[in-house]
Formats: C-alpha cells, sequence, structure tokens
C-alpha cells in the first residue's frame, strides 16, 4: 500500500497486521478517503488467511483528531443521500473494527478526538503516551456523536459519557485510564515496546477461541447491535449535521469565536 494513503497497511510474518491512519498534515483527521481507506484496509486484510492481530495507529504528531472541519462542511451542504451516506460509511467502519473476529490494539500519541475516541472504543486493547490528549467533542460543534455512543458506553460507561459526551472537555491519559478508554499509558519512548509486549501475549493463545470470546463478549454489549440499531443511529447522526445547530456550531469553530447558540 503506497506511503500517500490516507490509509496504510501491512502484514509481518507472525501474522500481525499493522494499519496506520495516515494523514499526518491534517493530524489524521477523518473524511471520505480516510474512511474509504479505512474500508479497503478491512477488505484487504480479510482475504486469505486472515491476520493474527491488527495494530491500529496514527501517523505524525497525533493519532487522530476527528472530521475534517473541510470536509465536514462540504457533507453538511450537500444532499440528504450523501449525507446520510457519509455517516453510513463512517458508521461502518468503526462498526467492522469493533466486530473483527481477531484481537485490535490501538496506540495512542497526541490528539485523539471525536470519532478518535470511537474508534479507540472500538479496539480490544489502548495504549497511550503519557501526553496523548483526548475529548468527545461533537457537542463543541453542534453535532452529536450517535454512531460512536455504543461503543463508547462500552469502553467508559453510561456515567462518564454523561459527561464527557456532554462537556466536551478535554482530558489526559492519567482520566483516560481512569475512565477506561485507555488500558495503559506509558512515556511515548515506549508506546511501540508495550504495543509489542502486548502483541505476543496475543499471540500465544488459539486464535478460533480469541474470535469464539470476542464474539461472546460483543453479543451481550451495546456496540453488539443489529443492523436495524445502526440504521437509526446513522439517520440521527447524519440528520443533526445539517441541523442550524450545527451550522452555527461548525461556523463558530472556523471562524475561533463562541458560538451563539439559542
Amino acid at each position: 500500500m503506497s506511503e500517500t494513503s490516507p490509509v496504510t497497511w501491512s502484514l509481518d510474518a507472525r501474522g500481525v497486521a499493522e494499519v496506520v491512519l495516515n494523514r499526518p498534515e491534517r493530524s489524521n483527521a477523518y473524511d471520505d478517503t480516510l474512511i474509504a481507506g479505512l474500508h479497503a484496509a478491512m477488505d484487504a486484510l480479510g482475504h486469505g488467511s486472515p491476520p493474527r492481530v491488527v495494530v491500529v495507529s496514527g501517523a505524525g504528531k497525533h493519532f487522530q483528531a476527528g472530521a475534517d472541519l473541510g470536509w465536514l462542511n462540504g457533507v453538511r451542504t450537500s444532499s440528504p443521500e450523501d449525507n446520510i451516506t457519509a455517516s453510513r460509511e463512517t458508521a461502518r467502519a468503526v462498526d467492522r473494527l469493533n466486530r473483527l473476529a481477531v484481537p485490535t490494539v490501538a496506540l495512542v500519541q497526541g490528539f485523539c478526538v471525536g470519532g478518535g475516541t470511537g474508534l479507540l472504543a472500538a479496539c480490544d486493547v489502548v495504549i497511550a503516551a503519557e501526553s496523548a490528549r483526548f475529548a468527545i467533542s461533537e457537542v463543541r460543534w453542534g453535532l452529536t456523536a450517535a454512531i460512536i455512543i455504543p461503543q463508547l458506553n462500552d469502553a467508559i460507561g453510561a456515567r462518564q459519557m454523561r459527561r464527557y459526551a456532554l462537556t466536551g472537555e478535554r482530558f489526559d491519559a492519567t482520566e483516560a485510564r481512569r475512565i477506561g478508554l485507555v488500558h495503559e499509558v506509558v512515556a511515548e519512548a515506549e508506546l511501540r515496546a508495550t504495543g509489542e509486549r502486548i502483541v505476543t501475549a496475543l499471540l500465544e493463545n488459539g486464535p478460533v477461541a480469541i474470535a469464539e470470546t470476542k464474539a461472546a463478549v460483543l453479543r451481550h454489549c451495546q456496540g453488539g447491535f443489529d443492523e436495524a440499531v445502526l440504521a437509526g443511529l446513522i439517520e440521527e447522526h447524519a440528520l443533526k449535521r445539517q441541523s442550524a445547530e450545527a451550522a452555527e456550531g461548525l461556523a463558530s469553530f472556523a471562524e475561533k469565536r463562541t458560538a451563539r447558540w439559542r
């Protein structure tokens, strides 16, 4: 996969795949190309012998800085059909990652906000650098996090969601660990080595047993919802993006001013 692609992937001799969010010049903010890249990576890794483990990381200084504002504004003013499609493809990417039959490990540095927190909640093990910073920030733009709320509820619980998804406030890696968004916090220089330790432990276990255990866990959590629930979340997410409140929220962010909420 070309290093200029918005998502790159590789597979080593052990069966360990690495999927890299690769828009460092935009802090790996997601747009339609990055979402398509995530789908392409999962498609490619699903062909032939499946990987034993998938490691997800972000190129550059930041793991993932939420949605690309320029793309988001373009979607907001597009047709209702295109708007729904954008939410559907984003939701499907997170849902597919959540349901992968192999264990997933996320390595996080820098900012991880908005949709990036949904990616973390969809991964099985999350290691964060001490310098990492987080926010479930959609409400600050007059948007909702509808399509990632089930996975985040599974990760940090409704009680923490009722704080952080409503305030949109930033929190550090220590707090992310306390509330359950990340499992371990290490110095940034130790991020790769710690991830490798987790990968080694996963490779020692039966791959079928891992797949069956993960499937059983998902059957009994909010992130294991069916297609009808997913469709409802997608519609809610898309409709809010085209609301007057979202228009004001996104404009205030772009103009670096306080939003004039009704």
